[in-house]
């Protein structure tokens, strides 16, 4: 008897649909084997077999010795991983009727089996839904740690089991699953920025603070340049709480994402509040962009609609950094193999952080380099021209005094008040870009249309080609001063670009200068 059911294959941030068809009968000559797997299934799959015979007998059913032939279709198309246990096992059921199989066309279903029947949570249950959805399917089955996240796909009925034996019974008719459901509305709303830490909580910085509220104003990339103590990480992991906060469309974008990466808390939803990644110094390039001989996203995608906070930046290994900079201006990353080329999303705002010299001492008001003659500049060159000049704003970070960290009573800025101008700056970028794809922040902005957007009078002109001749500038770095500059006249509601916005945005280029580096 034939019968067929179905699964999915996540590739990139997207699902596709795999038919697994089960025929079984004829007899099996003796010392021949009797299952055969075809469809070009990878060693998790085919290790399956140990997985499901075993755990359908443990549930009192059992794998005839008949001959048993599955395909995954298309065979074309690699399957890989443990999730096909469900499935497989459901086919073999209904090809040797030992359950009702009409029904199994109708759903989708995916889970990793244990030896005693339970199922073991997924990879990519969102997409699979979307998916699953899209092809006018009936239901989706998965493992109940991850019910929520596919139920958060409106207009198909999701099932989370926690066993084979409750699958049996719902194609049997013996008993009814309660389909999970979701608000996604309310499920993202009552989410929505949660944070624990506020900008309130750093005293002094406010040159800072300003520097970091024009970089989310306009989703400009950030480099802070201090001492030891002197607040880099502190200020740095604040940034996510004064971006605007993720629209549904993001969230959902997002989620896809850490879905497909496995990076989901189990029995979760939504990712509702803007990623923030941190990774080691010691990650490999594969870690960061993404990749494999199964591809995967990498800690660039992950911070997808966020945050990618690299912490000691020279100590990162050039290949590493060097791998960050076509991502930076495409947005996205491309990982391609011999049989298959994967894009994944990677619009995230980069803030690094540094000292200036291996001691961490160089231009400190109060304390003395030990560095030796050329040891600064050889540890600023680990990081190439190309790289900074990707980065928007370098800004110089000073250690704060001990009257101000004990001063208590004077109140300091808090992160809600720097959002709310963040977001009207942003609101008035959506009116300037409304009209264009791909573009929602200045930062966003390729050159030509920043030398529209962004123009200067004649003495903004006269200041910028001082300021370039003297730092000798690349174009590059030319267009950023422009944005930047755009940026804090949107912060300051002004319709052109004034000489202190400008003066301002030169003044974060504090590696352009002829005194840093020796």
């Amino acid at each position: 008897m034939l019968v067929k059911t179905y699964a999915s294959t996540v590739h990139g941030v997207d699902a596709t649909t795999i038919t697994v068809e089960v025929n079984a009968g004829g007899l099996v000559p003796q010392g021949t084997p009797f299952y055969h797997l075809v469809g070009l299934p990878d060693s998790a799959v085919k290790e399956g077999f140990q997985r499901f015979e075993a755990a359908l007998s443990n549930v009192k059913y059992k794998v005839p010795r008949v001959k048993l032939v599955v395909n995954l279709a298309p065979a074309d198309i690699r399957k890989e991983g443990s999730a096909y246990d469900l499935p497989i096992a459901m086919g073999i059921l209904g090809a040797t009727q030992q359950i009702k199989a009409d029904k199994l066309p109708e759903y989708l279903m995916m889970g990793e089996l244990s030896l005693d029947g339970g199922l073991r949570p997924i990879k990519g249950a969102l997409p699979i839904a979307i998916q699953a959805r899209a092809e006018k399917f009936k239901g989706v089955i998965v493992p109940k740690q991850n019910a929520r996240e596919a139920a958060i796909v409106n207009d198909i009925e999701v099932y989370g089991i926690e066993n084979i034996t409750e699958a049996i019974g719902f194609f049997n008719g013996d008993i009814k699953l309660k389909p999970t459901v979701v608000d996604t509305r309310d499920e993202f709303f009552d989410t929505q920025n949660n944070y624990n830490i506020d900008f309130s909580d750093v005293k002094g910085q406010e040159n800072i603070k300003r520097a970091l509220e024009i970089a989310a104003a306009g989703g400009h990339n950030v480099i802070l340049i201090g001492p030891p103590g002197a607040g880099k990480t502190m200020l740095a992991r604040r940034l996510p709480t004064i971006l605007p906060p993720l629209s549904l469309r993001e969230a959902l974008e997002t989620t896809k994402i850490h879905s497909v990466a496995g990076k989901l808390p189990a029995d979760s939803s939504l990712v509702s509040s803007r990623p923030f990644r941190a990774p080691h110094h010691t990650i490999s390039d594969v870690a960061l962009v993404g990749g494999g001989s199964n591809p995967h996203p990498g800690a660039i995608s992950l911070a997808h609609n966020g945050v990618l906070f690299l912490d000691e930046l020279p100590e990162f290994k050039r290949s590493v950094l060097e791998v960050l900079r076509q991502p930076m201006e495409q947005r996205k990353v491309t990982i391609s193999r011999a049989k298959i080329s994967v894009d994944y999303p990677a619009n995230f705002m980069l803030i690094a952080s540094m000292n200036p010299c291996p001691c961490g001492y160089f231009n400190h008001p109060d304390k003395e380099c030990v560095c030796g003659a050329g040891i600064v500049k050889r540890y600023l060159n680990k990081i190439s021209g190309p790289l900074l000049d990707r980065i928007d704003l370098h800004i110089e970070v000073t250690p704060v005094s001990l009257e101000l960290l004990s001063n208590y009573d004077k109140p300091s800025v808090n992160s809600k008040d720097i959002a709310e101008r963040v977001i009207k700056a942003r609101d008035i970028q959506t009116e300037r870009f409304k009209n264009m794809n791909n573009i929602h922040s200045n930062a966003m902005m390729p050159s030509r249309l920043a030398r529209e957007v962004c123009k200067l009078d004649q003495a903004g002109i006269i200041l910028l080609k001082t300021a370039m001749k003297k730092l000798q500038l690349s174009a590059r770095a030319y267009d950023r001063i422009l944005k930047v500059a755009r940026t804090g006249a949107d912060l300051s509601g002004s319709k052109d670009i004034k000489m202190e916005h400008l003066a301002e945005a030169i003044h974060f280029r504090s590696l352009d200068r002829e005194n840093w580096g020796g």
